[in-house]
């Protein structure tokens, strides 16, 4: 019956009377076929990814950014971008000065991929080629003219941190964009951060010295649901505007956390059993002011089983106008079964998670948006020798302190961070 198939396509029974085999020619077929496939990409302007475009102005350099969903990327480009872990950013710029730019694509992935790179890995031909070349961005942007285009980089899911830099033969020009794909299931979806409080429930404080005080009021540790037990220390504060602080974190390799539903859960098992990474695996519910993380993100490594991992609740404070958070930080080093978690499994933390509060400061110093740094009280002391335990069970201890970062607009270099001198780290003989 299969050779009967074979002989009524011409290629197949040509193949046949040659003396090759049936799954030789099969081969071939599939290959012609493939090769046949009707290469039919979309029109830019047929596909609605600008409508969700974001646009700022800076002494007359006027840039936009969208970034397609892989649906919408697919149709463009006549290829499933995602199958192969790359997205493109479409981008466009606006010269009003006197002099040319250029944009510099290596800020924005320092591992993106040419036109025809990307081409390739779909089976390159001179149409597949052309097209993508047509689709890219081109420099440089003349005075007085727009250019615009897309660049291929590595695909993030979620949201992305696009970092624009022009340089002009005098100066150059940064600008800096959080962008979400609205296909994405983040547990950050279910938080109405709008509705969180009341203007009359928010206290702005002029004066760091307030603020601190303040900040060493907040709730000592997470809760459980019923805030009857509690779990982790609260070691860490975040102060900036969200265009700030969350750019940092994916400039740093820092993603934000699935919400649990069918895809997540499947893709969470597979990647327990595969030992592989899941760089968007959703993360358990812990409490603070009676509700569950409002944002929550990691830094992946390996495998599931590793990974650093924080927690961030809005709290009713503001310093000047930014917004503040309060948070938890600590560092998975394993994996094992419980009944205290409603998965019957969870992560086995590092105990010591004053290293993880340290690693992330350490971390966002070079996101180029940290501006201060400090410390102030919090849960307290708590000696190695007599930990206490979190929710699941698993031990921690610490010097007591939050980590506290103020952030602001990038970039800022290393030898720009402040130190707040509020409350000093005990030094390690000190320490219990």
């Amino acid at each position: 019956m299969a050779v009967g198939v074979y002989r009524a396509n011409p290629m197949a029974s040509r193949c046949l009377r040659a003396g090759l085999s049936a799954a030789f020619c099969l081969t071939i077929l599939l290959m012609a076929s493939g090769c046949a496939t009707r290469f039919s990409p979309v029109p830019i302007d047929e596909v609605p990814f600008k409508s969700r475009a974001q646009t700022q102005a800076k002494n007359g350099l006027t840039v936009t950014v969208a970034v397609p969903t892989s649906e919408e990327a697919n149709a463009i480009y006549g290829a499933d971008l995602a199958s192969k872990e790359i997205q493109a950013v479409w981008i466009e710029v606006a010269n009003a000065r006197g002099t040319h730019y250029w944009f510099l694509p290596s800020g924005l992935d320092p591992a993106y991929f040419s036109a025809v790179e990307a081409a390739h890995a779909f089976g390159s031909s001179a149409s597949t080629d052309k097209h993508f070349k047509t689709l890219q961005f081109n420099n440089p942007i003349y005075p007085g003219t727009t250019a615009s285009g897309f660049v291929i980089v590595n695909r993030d899911e979620g949201y992305k941190a696009l970092d624009i830099d022009l340089i002009g033969p005098h100066d150059s020009e940064s600008f800096t964009y959080i962008v979400s794909d609205p296909s994405f299931k983040g547990d950050y979806t279910l938080v109405d951060f709008d509705s969180i409080y009341a203007s009359e429930e928010i206290t702005n404080f002029q004066h760091d010295h307030a603020l601190r005080q303040a900040l060493e009021q907040l709730p000592c540790c997470t809760t459980n649901e019923d805030g009857d037990q509690q779990g982790d220390p609260l070691n860490l504060v975040l102060i900036g505007s969200s265009a700030d602080i969350f750019p940092a974190l994916i400039r740093r390799n820092w993603h934000g956390t699935e919400k649990i539903w069918s895809e997540s859960l499947w893709r969470t098992v597979t990647s327990f059993l595969q030992g592989s990474r899941y760089r968007y695996s959703p993360i358990s519910p812990l409490y603070v002011f009676g509700r569950r993380q409002d944002l929550a993100g990691q830094k992946a490594r390996g495998t599931i089983h590793e990974r650093n991992h924080l927690r961030l609740w809005l709290a009713p404070l503001q310093l000047r106008g930014k917004p503040v958070w309060i948070g938890q930080i600590s560092r998975d080093i394993g994996v094992k079964y419980t009944f205290k978690s409603p998965t019957i499994s969870t992560h086995v933390i590092d105990p010591d998670v004053d290293e993880a509060r340290r690693y992330l400061l350490e971390d966002l110093a070079y996101s180029q948006a940290l501006a201060t740094y400090g410390f102030v009280h919090g849960v307290g002391a708590v000696d190695e020798d007599a930990p206490r335990e979190n929710l699941v069970g698993d031990p921690w201890f610490t010097d007591g302190l939050r980590a506290v970062m103020i952030f602001t607009h990038r970039p800022h270099s290393l030898s720009d961070v402040k130190f707040l001198s509020w409350a000093s780290r005990p030094p390690e003989e000190a320490r219990p």
